[in-house]
């Protein structure tokens, strides 16, 4: 069974009329109306400004970990993650330990969600090292096996190029035996998806439907090279989406968020699904039947509570 069906990733914070102090309750009743309306998981981004695209770089932003902390409190079923945490910000085994922290607050939900890092602006802001892609992607291997190894042993030892830990403690422990899964996030086909093949028990891309079919198949043959079973890993994919009661109000948001992304039509198309509940239905089908075992959706109107809870009612009435 797919670890990951149907996620809600929450992409920005900026509710017209919401006092930064009332912001929480904000998020947490979003986290709620997509749990209760079918989503299997509630994600947020690990960044510290708003990112092109979404918004102004001073929109805000708060930090993912502390406030998936403050959903789990207020959430019972949702696996809860950051799409994704970049492995220049934190130290392996300290991200270890406070993803940990947080399956243990929620009773078994966490998953670690990780990549390279790419937004080289809040590494200059905030002071951290932001090395070439070759480098961030080895960091990124190592960290991988450092976070797997305190998430499934009692004391492990590593020594890399770039981190290393001896005999760490990780108590308390993951709340499942098998320890906490690792998404890994991106779409390189020379170096993500071979360390997905390799480490993770889930990937998320980027695509049309004709780039997911061709990154699954990259995958596979990294999963062959390495003699492992492709099925083994969640396969997802993160996109818009934009659902209302009709096509043409859904075609009329859809309008409003492209202007506000600066997506012209090509590019919108290619990032969200859109349209009324039966036409959402039939693209998701799609990508499903591209080789997908579910999809994280941005939901750019999560403010609206009825948006949220209309698509994951449709969602899980269609799809289960």
């Amino acid at each position: 069974m797919a670890m990951i069906r149907f996620g809600l990733q929450i992409p920005n914070f900026t509710f017209p009329e919401v006092a930064d102090r009332d912001l929480f309750d904000e998020i947490a009743a979003i986290a709620v109306a997509a749990e209760e309306s079918g989503f299997d998981s509630v994600w947020v981004m690990d960044h510290y400004y708003q990112i092109p695209g979404v918004g102004p770089r001073t929109d805000p932003m708060l930090e993912a970990y502390t406030l998936l902390g403050g959903i789990a409190a207020r959430t019972t079923r949702a696996s809860l993650g950051t799409m994704v945490t970049g492995v220049t910000y934190r130290n392996p085994a300290l991200l270890a330990k406070t993803v940990t922290t947080l399956d243990v607050i929620s009773g078994g939900r966490a998953i670690l969600g990780i990549g390279a890092a790419w937004n080289d602006d809040e590494h200059a802001g905030y002071g951290f090292g932001f090395p070439p892609v070759g480098e961030r992607m080895a960091r990124l291997e190592e960290a991988v096996q450092i976070c797997r190894a305190m998430f499934t042993e009692t004391a492990p030892s590593f020594a890399g190029r770039y981190y290393t830990i001896d005999h760490a403690l990780n108590y308390p422990r993951p709340v499942r035996p098998s320890g906490i899964p690792i998404l890994i996030g991106g779409s390189g086909e020379h170096r993500t998806l071979a360390l997905v093949a390799r480490y993770a028990d889930a990937c998320n891309i980027f695509g049309d439907i004709s780039t997911t079919r061709r990154k699954l198949g990259v995958l596979a043959r990294h999963c062959e090279a390495v003699g492992r079973d492709p099925a083994e890993i969640t396969k997802t994919r993160l996109g818009g989406l934009v659902i209302a009661g009709t096509d043409a109000e859904a075609a009329r948001r859809g309008r409003r968020m492209a202007e506000a992304r600066g997506m012209d039509e090509e590019r919108f198309r290619s990032y969200a699904v859109a349209g009324g509940p039966d036409a959402v239905c039939e693209q998701v089908a799609k990508y499903l039947d591209a080789g997908l075992d579910g999809m994280v959706f941005n939901l750019d109107d999560a403010g609206d509570l009825d948006a949220v809870r209309l698509a994951g009612e449709t969602l899980t009435k269609a799809f289960g």
